[in-house]
């Protein structure tokens, strides 16, 4: 395949969770959290040189990739490491920048007023992760039990699940009528072993059901 075809396959595809196209890069901050956004779930791709609306204009690889060398080295914690791809397309350079999955999360990067803060990409933006999400990117899955004993306040949350679909945090402490670090546990528990995962809809971070606990006979439990 020609770098044109390959590049126009991606193109063709849009930006979604793990694509984005940058028309120029000349902010070193804002690209660190595009970085952070990709790392912290599951890894994605920058084309440098392609508009939002998928046309090629071409970039200056050396100047650009300057600038997510600094991104990812300066503006990320912990630092990142991309890979770099220059394509020809019609005459003009196509950067294609490749970002991993972090093996360490959260990867930060510094917001407009220089506070670091966690981003993730959902669809395709890239957005400020609360501080349940941060703490859950760290959380390492464990395999549930065959049969797991709820507490009756898991219970009561997972019932309001089952009927209402989400729940954000702050729902969830007055629900159980519960502290913020003992919900907090709560959460983080039932994340780890597969039971609930976050959803993000109209701007919220909602607690939801997993698919996993969807399929499995809830009721028995």
């Amino acid at each position: 395949m020609s770098d044109r075809d390959y590049i126009h396959s991606l193109i063709e595809q849009g930006e979604h969770e793990h694509q984005d196209f940058k028309f120029q890069i000349n902010d070193a901050r804002k690209i660190a959290r595009s970085i952070s956004a990709f790392a912290n779930h599951g890894g994605g791709t920058l084309l440098v040189g392609v508009k939002d609306n998928g046309a090629v204009v071409g970039v200056s690889s050396d100047e650009e990739m300057y600038m997510v060398d600094q991104a990812a080295t300066m503006y990320c914690r912990p630092e990142q490491r991309v890979r770099y791809t220059t394509y020809a397309v019609d005459g003009k350079t196509v950067l294609k920048v490749d970002i991993d999955e972090a093996d360490e999360k959260p990867v930060k990067a510094p917001d407009d007023d220089g506070v670091w803060k966690v981003y993730y990409r959902v669809a395709d933006e890239n957005i400020m992760a609360g501080s349940l999400h941060a703490r859950l990117l760290n959380s390492a899955r464990v395999e549930a039990p065959a049969v797991i004993n709820f507490t009756d306040r898991e219970r009561i949350l997972l019932d309001f699940l089952n009927s209402h679909g989400g729940i954000t945090f702050n729902g969830v402490i007055r629900l159980v009528h519960v502290s913020r670090p003992s919900a907090l546990s709560m959460v983080e528990n039932l994340y780890r072993m597969g039971v609930v995962d976050l959803q993000y809809h109209d701007g919220q971070c909602l607690i939801v059901l997993s698919q996993e606990q969807r399929i499995r006979n809830y009721s028995k439990y």
